[in-house]
């Protein structure tokens, strides 16, 4: 018990105190001019039914949702074939997978708008074959914030996803193939169930740091695409908000517990069928 107390220390000092914080401040409302006044209220939660943010909740889950499936429909190739590289070369690519986090987020996403821009390398070539008349709008599009969610997140999906096929015993392949099923038969039946564990570690992994998200929209987004990272964020530190920011943070949560709740029924569901 001893060795777990710097754990449970860490634990509640830096999650548990400020989620009761966050917790308290949504019966409060803001003063006139900035603050909190202590008189319990149920109005943020009245607030946050409003058309309005409901729209910006919902815009954020389907850009989420979007960028998990994108990721997983590059990842899970990408996975594959380095789980059927040479041991020699697994290390390398994964080196190359992650090699991304070594520079720093920020500077990543400005990288993107240079690329995107109307001035920027991609129009500057499609100009210069010829393949269109005038600058493509790429930048401030919520296509250009789903771009940069995925290219920030893809190694997130691939590396549950190459752990899961790593594992997988070669010779359930093989036995497939013996009784004649075709590499397609065999994906399906075979490789995909057995790994769907790490699809659903991988989704939640791009989904969560996915939907809170506030660089990628402001940068990329130009401020048209608001998602609710950045409507958290105004709340916190312009509108000086603090109780309804902690409702919105509040909501979000509670979206993430009832997916890592999801998740985790998935999982032990697919343990259990594979072990029968």
């Amino acid at each position: 018990m001893a060795t777990l107390g710097p754990g449970l220390g860490y634990l509640v000092v830096f999650l548990l105190v400020p989620l009761a914080l966050v917790l308290s401040y949504t019966l409060f409302h803001r003063g006139r001019f900035g603050g909190i006044v202590y008189e319990a209220s149920t109005d943020n939660f009245t607030r946050v039914a409003d058309g309005l943010y409901l729209g910006v909740i919902w815009t954020s889950v389907k850009l989420a949702g979007l960028t998990t499936l994108l990721a997983l429909l590059l990842g899970y190739p990408t996975a594959y074939l380095i789980a059927r590289l040479p041991r020699r070369w697994r290390t390398v690519a994964l080196v190359l997978v992650v090699l991304p986090f070594w520079t720093n987020f920020l500077i990543r996403t400005y990288a993107w708008i240079i690329l995107l821009n109307s001035e920027g390398v991609i129009n500057r070539t499609l100009t210069g074959i010829g393949a269109i008349d005038r600058p493509l709008e790429l930048l401030y599009t919520p296509g250009a914030v789903v771009g940069g969610l995925l290219y920030a997140y893809l190694p997130l999906m691939v590396l549950p996803l190459y752990s899961a096929i790593e594992r997988l015993d070669p010779q359930l392949r093989e036995a497939s193939a013996n009784l004649g099923a075709r590499p397609a038969r065999t994906f399906w039946s075979v490789t995909l169930p057995l790994t769907l564990p790490g699809v659903l570690t991988g989704c939640v992994f791009v989904f969560v740091p996915s939907l809170g998200n506030f660089v990628v929209p402001e940068l990329l987004g130009g401020g048209r695409t608001v998602m609710v990272g950045n409507l958290i964020r105004d709340q916190f530190l312009k509108a000086r908000d603090w109780p309804f920011g902690s409702t919105l943070a509040l909501v979000v949560i509670a979206l993430l517990v009832l997916l890592l709740m999801a998740q985790a029924w998935a999982t032990r569901r697919l343990a259990g069928g594979n072990r029968a």
